[in-house]
């Protein structure tokens, strides 16, 4: 775990526009409450790669949130181990309840951030959390209202809503071998019922290369 002033001396790279980051990250996941997002941005300050997860509730160990990261960002992008110095930096929001400002988890998460980031052969970026008052680029005091940890529900759900009816067409030959039975509708002919939409699950990942 590291507090917040271990978190500020370690000279953590400062975000150009932390507002319109994180926009962007919570437009791509929508995070609810107990989700984490970590990005991947280039030299350029733009977004490359992101993944969202929810950690088991069980899960409070600093080691434990470090694995988690590493294996997202596996999936989400190359490492960059050969560089002789990382030109990428990984940033993580939490979306979480409670009051705004550092927590132990909070450390416990930044610790991890820091280990994670170093194993794939990224820089450590901010880390942001995202609570119901708005969001905080902790350490470095910047901030806002929205978007906060109750805007998910604002976000589009994409569902399905009507599907185009299904019909068999059978050569003419096969038709007249059939008679009458052709002009009853089988099974495979009537149109498609609705598909039914289970729950959207809060972890979700992209990648943009």
């Amino acid at each position: 775990m590291l507090d917040l002033e271990a978190w500020t001396a370690a000279g953590v790279p400062l975000l150009r526009d932390p507002r319109e980051f994180v926009l962007e990250l919570h437009q791509r996941h929508l995070p609810q409450p107990g989700t984490v997002v970590v990005g991947v941005v280039d030299a350029s300050h733009r977004l490359t790669a992101s993944a969202s997860f929810a950690p088991w509730p069980h899960d409070t160990d600093g080691w434990q949130h470090r694995n988690a990261i590493l294996s997202h960002l596996r999936q989400v992008t190359p490492h960059d181990l050969r560089q002789a110095a990382p030109t990428r930096t990984a940033v993580l929001l939490r979306c979480r309840e409670g009051a705004a400002g550092w927590t132990e988890q909070d450390g416990a998460w930044m610790w991890a951030l820091q280990d994670a980031a170093v194993l794939h052969g990224l820089r450590c970026g901010s880390y942001i959390a995202l609570t119901p008052a708005g969001w905080q680029v902790l350490g470095d005091g910047r901030g806002g209202r929205n978007p906060n940890a109750g805007s998910w529900a604002d976000g589009p759900v994409h569902t399905v809503t009507e599907l185009p009816p299904r019909s068999v067409r059978l050569p003419p030959a096969e038709r007249s071998q059939r008679g009458d039975r052709s002009q009853r509708p089988r099974a495979s002919e009537l149109p498609w019922a609705p598909a039914r939409v289970t729950a959207i699950e809060p972890a979700r990942r992209t990648g943009t290369r």
